[in-house]
């Protein structure tokens, strides 16, 4: 471990709650001290101490074509000298609107916002305010932000801390939340039969991200689709993980479901905060100003996220960049796969694209949040700090997605399978 990164998490301590400012940085699901990072590049971070580390965090997903692209820190640079914000219009929200667009299939107004969680929050408003009912369905293990009225049986952070939802969120505000077991499509419909005329909307991860990765099966988001049309209700996709890595239309494109809504996140802004939601024009409308449905953010469209977000989304859709980065994902669960069987250790692999998901199980399938929550916690813990010590950097929580970027190379995949060789062998010590 870094001694400057026990230095300065020491001294965060003192002024910052935890000594992070989001919960998961704080390695309490793994131990030991989080690691300070001071530059990154292309697939690589280096720590205060000036240690390298194949980076699979990538900002927790956002950064889709690695770290201080050339094309976005110019893009940045540009727009920064002519201003940071605005308050007003400006042409960049148009560009980056029609570049979302022509990549995600259902997608036909959108809204720019600041976060997925924010993305999330005004999606579960309109609906409401559409179709004029109250109840939403959201899945276990299914992670949309901090949203008082979602964070129930959430995943991501909530999962790793072990909060089964938060004090401070009253009851009132999650009574007309319903919940279902992911890939469960008769929860769904028993949920339909009894709440029938009161359901707004169905909120689903179609790649849930945040209990780790763990793709819906198609029939599961088709039967999602049926189900909504046959009682009225939104199909509400939330892609903040998704978009753009499960495919590069996001994964309503991978499995051809179109959803009425969808939900994005920082990667349309190459890491900067910002986030979307987008959707079909009569429901989008119904926005304010043109609709009743109130939603504004003064920071909403800044230009340095449209800048940032046009350069990272035109690198990412040039012909066949996402898929050799999907391909390359590919070839890394393929050579942790055949490390872990030659040390003897079970290990499950998922990938939707540019996510993926490892699970310490001799389970030969994962489809629900319960499966994930039976998998080996104590050998993941050892994985993770095995792999940080030689120079590899994986979210600190079983609960959270691996991605990887179209700067992550030979070299990188070299670094990580000779690591893993090592790390494997010494968990079966």
């Amino acid at each position: 471990m870094s001694n400057r990164s026990e230095t300065l998490f020491a001294e965060a301590n003192e002024h910052l709650v935890g000594g992070v400012n989001s919960a998961v940085r704080a390695f309490r699901a793994v131990g030991g001290t989080p690691v300070f990072i001071q530059r990154g590049e292309g697939a690589w971070v280096e720590d205060v101490d000036g240690k390298r580390y194949v980076d699979y965090v990538l900002s927790y997903g956002p950064l889709a074509i690695g770290h201080a692209h050339p094309a976005v820190v110019a893009a940045i640079a540009e727009t920064a000298a002519s201003g940071t914000s605005f308050g007003a219009p400006t042409e960049k929200e148009t560009a980056l609107a029609q570049l979302v667009k022509s990549l995600m299939p259902s997608i036909e107004r959108i809204r720019m916002v600041n976060s997925g969680t924010e993305a999330c929050m005004s999606a579960v408003r309109l609906a409401r305010g559409y179709t004029g009912r109250d109840r939403v369905i959201k899945f276990r293990g299914n992670y949309h932000g901090h949203v008082d009225a979602l964070l129930v049986e959430a995943g991501s952070g909530v999962l790793t801390l072990g909060i089964p939802g938060s004090p401070g969120v009253p009851a009132a505000v999650t009574e007309t939340t319903l919940t279902a077991p992911f890939n469960d499509l008769d929860g769904v419909a028993a949920l339909f039969a009894e709440y029938s005329n009161d359901i707004a909307a169905v909120l689903v991860e179609p790649v849930a991200g945040n209990m780790n990765c763990v793709p819906a099966r198609q029939d599961f988001l088709e039967g999602l689709r049926k189900l909504c049309d046959e009682h009225g209700a939104l199909l509400v996709f939330d892609e903040v993980m998704s978009g753009f890595r499960a495919s590069l239309g996001g994964a309503q494109a991978h499995y051809n479901v179109m959803p009425d809504l969808t939900c994005l996140g920082k990667v349309i802004g190459g890491g900067l905060p910002v986030g979307a939601l987008g959707g079909r024009a009569e429901i989008m409308d119904y926005l304010a100003p043109t609709g009743p449905v109130y939603q504004a953010g003064t920071l909403s469209g800044n230009p340095l996220a449209m800048a940032s977000g046009i350069a990272t989304l035109t690198e990412l859709a040039k012909p066949g960049v996402h898929a050799a980065a999907a391909a390359w994902t590919e070839r890394l669960l393929a050579g942790l796969k055949a490390r872990a069987d030659a040390a003897g250790v079970p290990l499950l692999t998922h990938q939707a694209g540019t996510m993926f998901g490892v699970f310490f199980t001799d389970a030969p399938s994962i489809e629900r949040f319960e499966q994930v929550e039976q998998c080996n916690a104590e050998r993941f813990v050892k994985f993770f700090h095995g792999m940080l010590a030689e120079g590899v950097y994986l979210a600190p929580s079983a609960f959270e997605a691996g991605f990887v970027s179209t700067a992550h190379d030979e070299a990188a995949l070299a670094h990580t399978l000779d690591a893993a060789e090592r790390v494997f062998a010494s968990l079966t010590v």
